[in-house]
């Protein structure tokens, strides 16, 4: 297969591993920034609060900001 596209087998495996890595970085990439976002959110508070975990944390970040 790789013949006829005049790439020889080493090529084609170098074309494939660095592929690989440019669609993982890409993926990490996308799923930090949409962490990131989320982080942010007021979805992310509303979330916490409904589960009882608000107050929790921001007393952590008030002593947290205190040191």
């Amino acid at each position: 297969m790789w013949n006829e596209l005049g790439i020889s087998a080493g090529t084609g495996i170098i074309i494939l591993i660095a592929l690989y890595f440019v669609i993982k970085w890409g993926v990490k990439s996308g799923i930090r920034q949409c962490f990131e976002e989320f982080e942010k959110s007021e979805i992310l508070e509303k979330l916490l609060q409904h589960i009882g975990y608000s107050e929790e944390i921001t007393q952590q970040e008030g002593e947290a900001e205190e040191i």
